[in-house]
């Protein structure tokens, strides 16, 4: 699994390029321009320094950071909505040995998580880590400090200084972080465009983050939307038929680099019987691979995969028994979690030398790599990593290409649905501090009407208090109904939230002041508190 987020202290350039129109779909390229690196849909820049301290300046060195923020919270935070970002990289904009320096395990997910959401102005969040990408999906109660956080954040966990983070991320926000999510789900973004597997990962990030605290109502939903279109996508373009996973594209790249004469003899090795070990095996034999050997720390797995794949031999062996395996295969595939290397230069130049073929093949799609970057430099191994399977996939290119374009249609429409229901959350806030502002008056009403009354029955008191709740509630049907999203009523998004604003003045609610500053004020006190 792959992590990864990055700007500079500085922040990114205050330079917008603009990616060229033949980009293929899905893809977010970094653009140079005059020594810096910006996506070109990236519309968020970091503050500079001296414009992060500059609310703080102006007040007397007695005060503190709370008093500032708390006379400052409307001119700082309030002129933004809380932005939903995603902060990452991916095989478009990082190199693998880039993206192994920034990994993070998955046991750790959840973690990583809670760690985003302590952060001063990160709300909500989510990790999307796979070998080809590491993404990193938040709630921001402010756009620049948001990104600043979570950068830094990486830096720290990663030893990866912030210097070269930012020569390599992207960042995208609100709608256009929806759109990519929708098409990293759909398999649009993916090195084989349609791949299924993205899917699936997807999938499981809400299976890990169900029930962390960081991983709320927004960010869920996002990701539970994200599951819905990938879905869809492939039910009705059936992008994902005919083209190829990164597991069979590691058996199409060794098959293409192999003599035809070699096919049928040829010695497998695969190291690794997980997800992407039993995908490895599943294309082999598709292949017409008869007999394979499998080297994993258990059996039971091995075991499994023999009972699915009938007339194929799979033997199975130890891991330490990997380097005797690997010197008696030709083509060796490996696809574990390792976080170090399981062949190095050394060991590998010991194995004996071919007949079959001059050199020894590893396929190595393991992110971190299992295969040491060295071992290469012999006459006798070629290695091939996820970054190399690139000229497998263009194969029925112009089909799959016009079924992205159907793709991009549903998209669309899903992204409009997502953002109608994202900004009508907006209302919620309002609706309950209307409510609650309404019912103050009514009890403090009602109990001056108990008392010049004298002595009431229980009757007679239950009667005046459902009078006054039935007042209350028709006054407030009309105002609530105008903070509702209902399509009957073909009230527009835009009429919704300025009906919000409205009422926020007419009543002195102050709804998006007071929420971000309790919000940033209790993280901070809460910061200041820790040991």
């Amino acid at each position: 699994m792959v992590v990864s987020c990055g700007l500079s202290n500085s922040g990114i350039a205050h330079h917008i390029a603009y990616a060229p129109s033949h980009l293929p779909v899905g893809v977010r390229r970094l653009i140079s321009v005059k020594g810096s690196v910006v996506n070109p849909r990236c519309e968020v820049a970091l503050e500079r320094n001296d414009d992060v301290r500059s609310p703080l300046t102006v007040t007397s060195s007695s005060v503190s950071a709370l008093e500032a923020l708390k006379t400052s919270a409307a001119d700082r935070y309030t002129k933004e909505r809380s932005s939903v970002m995603v902060i990452g990289i991916s095989f478009h904009t990082a190199p693998v040995d880039i993206r192994e320096k920034l990994s993070i395990p998955e046991a750790q997910l959840p973690q990583a998580i809670s760690e985003l959401c302590a952060l001063n102005h990160i709300e909500e969040a989510a990790v999307l880590s796979t070998c080809n990408r590491m993404e990193i999906y938040v709630v921001a109660l402010s756009q620049h400090r948001g990104v600043k956080e979570v950068t830094e954040w990486m830096s720290k966990v990663s030893g990866v200084p912030v210097s070269e983070i930012s020569q390599h991320q992207f960042l995208l926000h609100n709608k256009d972080a929806t759109k990519h999510l929708f098409e990293v789900s759909a398999g649009l973004d993916s090195l084989v465009l349609g791949e299924g597997q993205i899917l699936s990962q997807v999938k499981h990030v809400v299976k890990v983050a169900q029930g962390v605290p960081g991983f709320d109502r927004k960010i869920s939903g996002l990701f539970k939307h994200a599951i819905t279109v990938g879905k869809r996508v492939r039910t009705e373009t059936k992008i994902s038929s005919g083209s190829v996973s990164v597991s069979s594209a590691a058996v199409e790249l060794a098959q293409m680099k192999l003599p035809e004469s070699s096919y049928d003899s040829v010695r497998v090795l695969v190291v690794g019987a997980g997800k992407m070990g039993k995908l490895v095996i599943k294309h082999l034999v598709a292949k017409g691979c008869t007999k394979m050997v499998v080297v994993n720390r258990t059996e039971d797995k091995v075991n499994a995969i023999r009972d699915e794949c009938n007339d194929v031999e799979i033997v199975y062996q130890p891991f330490s028994e990997l380097l005797s395996c690997a010197s008696e295969s030709d083509v060796i595939f490996t696809c574990t979690a390792s976080e170090t290397p399981l062949f190095l230069k050394e060991q590998v130049e010991t194995f004996p030398t071919l007949t079959s073929q001059s050199q020894r093949m590893f396929v190595d799609i393991s992110v971190p790599r299992n295969v040491d970057s060295h071992v290469s430099d012999l006459e006798t191994a070629r290695v091939y990593n996820v970054d190399d399977l690139k000229e497998v996939v263009e194969a029925n290119k112009e089909d799959r290409l016009r079924k992205a374009k159907e793709a991009q249609l549903i998209i669309s429409e899903e992204v409009h649905e997502f953002e109608a229901w994202k900004d009508s959350l907006e209302t919620v806030p309002t609706l309950k501090k209307l409510r609650a502002y309404a019912e103050r008056i009514r009890a403090s009403e009602f109990e001056k009407c108990v008392e010049k009354m004298g002595d009431l029955t229980k009757k007679q008191k239950v009667a005046i208090h459902g009078l006054s709740k039935g007042i209350v509630n028709k006054l407030l049907e009309g105002p609530m109904q105008h903070l509702r999203s209902d399509e009957n009523e073909g009230r527009t998004l835009d009429e919704i939230l300025e009906n919000m604003h409205t009422l926020n003045r007419i009543f002195g609610l102050d709804t998006e002041i007071s929420i971000l500053e309790e919000k940033i004020r209790s993280k901070m006190e809460k910061a200041k508190n820790l040991p």
